[in-house]
């Protein structure tokens, strides 16, 4: 996963970030840092003494960046460096930066947010700066306002427990992502389809014993990191429910209805929007002809 596997010190005793207002960055590196430490959460400046104590992880604060040291600020970079935030730092310390760079579509806006500020983050994306306040749900307000009155958190606290487990469930998240795109690769092939003369594809995951929890899981995200130059309108995985496959759009591409094959003998399931269907069949050739079937003529 990423450039590197994840190493955590025993001997880190306390997590110490700054007092004040808090920031999505300084939380979830925070998060991350209380998964894997399992210690307790200080919000207060910090004194020589923390930043030159390797048992305490300095986050957001302290004007140093000397991950060997525990120590993970990025306000002392230039403004010219790339938009760098807490979190990012952590991230990188645990080798697992360039993977959530790949996977998690809001992390570049959060270094943004935190390294340029609103404005300019709202510029860069393309939008109006009322339209980042419009993406934010009671979930972020309330987490941030009770973590930034916060003094100290240890385990026990309800708050602290939260950030465990979002810092469990990210590293998870990533570990899961990696492993089921490397599956993908080396199992998932192509079927070409043609469509009035036009080139097409489908996107086709056998099932190979024993059987991920979630078969289609991870297939988008590899063909957006895959891009083929033939256009891919179909994904072909096996069924979780049962013991045949299911047949999906790719991207809600309209190029494909799956009503055209819901009186099939073998099609079980067609949602009546037309983007899924389930079917018994398991023989890639009649998969392949189910697939021909739904395409739309011109």
């Amino acid at each position: 996963m990423g450039d590197s596997i994840i190493s955590v010190s025993a001997s880190i005793r306390l997590i110490q970030t700054h007092p004040g207002g808090a920031h999505k960055d300084d939380f979830l590196a925070c998060c991350l840092l209380v998964h894997l430490h399992k210690a307790p959460v200080l919000r207060a400046e910090p004194g020589e003494g923390d930043l030159d104590d390797p048992s305490v992880c300095v986050v957001d604060v302290g004007g140093r960046h000397q991950p060997e040291g525990g120590n993970f600020d990025h306000h002392q970079l230039p403004r010219d460096h790339p938009p760098t935030c807490a979190l990012s730092l952590v991230l990188q310390h645990l080798g697992l930066y360039e993977d959530a760079r790949l996977f998690c579509d809001w992390l570049e806006t959060a270094e943004w947010f935190d390294a340029r500020g609103p404005n300019e983050t709202a510029r860069w994306l393309g939008v109006d700066r009322a339209v980042l306040a419009q993406l934010n749900s009671p979930i972020d307000i309330t987490l941030l306002r009770r973590f930034a009155q916060s003094t100290r958190l240890e385990q026990g606290d309800p708050l602290w427990q939260m950030m465990q487990w979002i810092g469990e469930d990210l590293i998870h998240y990533l570990r899961d992502i990696r492993s089921r795109l490397d599956y993908i690769d080396r199992h998932a092939r192509f079927w070409a389809l043609e469509r009035a003369g036009e080139p097409l594809q489908a996107l086709f995951l056998p099932r190979v014993e024993p059987l991920p929890a979630d078969p289609s899981a991870g297939l988008t995200r590899y063909l957006l990191r895959h891009p083929p130059e033939t256009p891919t309108v179909a994904l072909v995985y096996p069924d979780r429910r049962g013991s045949g496959y299911g047949l999906a759009r790719f991207n809600d591409d309209a190029r494909l209805d799956f009503t055209r094959v819901q009186d099939e003998p073998d099609v079980h399931f067609a949602h009546a929007g037309g983007f899924v269907a389930k079917t018994t069949a398991t023989d890639p050739g009649r998969l392949r002809q189910l697939i021909g079937l739904a395409l739309v003529d011109r």
